[in-house]
């Protein structure tokens, strides 16, 4: 029997896009449960947090088995059925590679593992089934083919309905691709990564060949590179902050770096982002963080965290300054951080763009990088308005771009 319906979707003023080179909409801001929902936050107040981010227009809620041990896929299925959504209204993933408990084959990408945590995930959630899985680590240890071929049968299985990466490098993507293809099977539609202001050779460079060739997607984490582009640390670390309270390696280390001559430096680079988005655009720095990460043309989801609901809806005003981000302001960015990568050598030939066209020229499906006019700012046809729809363009700059 159908479970009853009891809030209805509305995706307000969320963009939408597509994700990678498949037909499925993603909001450009989704809901990721790392860290916070089954871990530092249980019970009802992830109901309240996944409630205020559905009833603002994410509809998009990004999980794994490793995520709290497995307690945050069961509280995010536990809430999706408390609160009575629409499962055609959500796009739900997860990820696949730490499992939930020890053993020989109790994490990996062997199929045992893929087919079997697959399974796993779907009781937790209490779906039938999940939109993306991902393959949350590359496997060394695991032939190539036989993981492209377990999340073929996965989604053969009607368990998933697309696979994609996480943290994998832009070989190993390719490689993915190679033999889904000389197999006739289903690559990888996505690569969740970590881009945000300070951390971007990857997702800008590494992987430019595979958005060529493959139109790859990114479910982008990290946007505030771990709260530093909060400006929370910009005056030292607070006791309650995450860099003092988490003794994950990952945050000793962070936490280690900022004490460092190095670390000093680049609190006084965030302090002048901070100073920018204040005076210039009128918003806090992270809002900038996260608008900057959006507005890219590679990313098609950016995932927030939140620990209250109060963060989802703060978080959001990202969109607000989404169209101020003109070429100025970029580059008074780039004049700050300095951290844009190097591009590939041409040996004396013109420069294109990431996608094959004259650097400074727009492209239809793409986001317009470069346009001199302010009507549309950072926003281009990459983004799918579900409402309003989007304006038609009376665009008079003598760029060539289109819109």
């Amino acid at each position: 029997m159908p479970q009853e319906v009891k809030l209805e979707y509305d995706p307000k003023n969320m963009p939408f896009r597509r994700l990678g080179s498949s037909g499925l909409r993603v909001p450009l801001f989704s809901l990721g449960g790392w860290l916070t929902l089954g871990g530092t936050v249980v019970g009802d107040p992830v109901k309240d947090i996944i409630k205020t981010a559905f009833e603002h227009g994410i509809n998009m809620f990004d999980n794994a088995e490793a995520y709290a041990a497995g307690r945050s896929e069961e509280e995010i299925g536990r809430v999706i059925k408390e609160l009575g959504l629409r499962r055609t209204d959500l796009i739900i993933t997860t990820k696949l590679f730490w499992g939930v408990r020890r053993g020989p084959n109790a994490g990996g990408l062997s199929r045992k593992h893929i087919i079997e945590g697959a399974k796993e995930s779907l009781e937790r959630l209490q779906l039938d089934y999940v939109d993306v899985i991902f393959a949350h680590r590359p496997d060394h240890t695991v032939p190539m083919e036989e993981i492209v071929r377990a999340f073929n049968f996965v989604i053969e299985k009607g368990w998933a309905l697309y696979w994609a990466t996480s943290e994998w490098s832009a070989q190993q993507i390719e490689e993915a691709h190679h033999i889904a293809s000389k197999l006739n099977l289903i690559a990888p539609i996505a690569e969740q990564c970590k881009h945000h202001m300070l951390h971007r050779e990857r997702a800008e460079k590494e992987y430019e060949p595979l958005y060529r060739n493959y139109n790859l997607g990114t479910t982008v984490f990290s946007a505030l590179a771990g709260g530093l582009l909060t400006g929370k640390y910009n005056d030292g670390i607070p006791e309650d902050s995450r860099l003092a309270v988490q003794t994950e390696k990952q945050f000793t280390d962070q936490a280690a770096h900022l004490r460092t001559p190095e670390g000093k430096v680049l609190i006084e680079k965030i302090k002048a982002l901070t100073a920018l988005a204040e005076n210039e655009l009128q918003c806090k720095v992270s809002h900038l963080a996260l608008a900057w990460v959006a507005r890219q043309p590679q990313t098609s989801t950016v995932i927030l965290g939140a620990s209250r609901p109060e963060h989802v809806v703060d978080n959001l005003k990202a969109l607000e300054v989404l169209p101020k981000l003109i070429p100025e302001i970029l580059e008074k960015i780039e004049g700050i951080l300095g951290t844009k990568p190097e591009p590939w050598p041409t040996f004396g030939r013109p420069e294109l763009d990431a996608f094959g066209g004259a650097r400074g020229r727009g492209r239809a499906g793409l986001l317009v990088l470069f346009c001199p006019c302010k009507e549309f700012g950072a926003l281009g046809g990459n983004d799918l308005f579900v409402d309003p729809p989007p304006p038609k363009s009376t665009c008079k700059s003598n760029a060539g771009l289109s819109h």
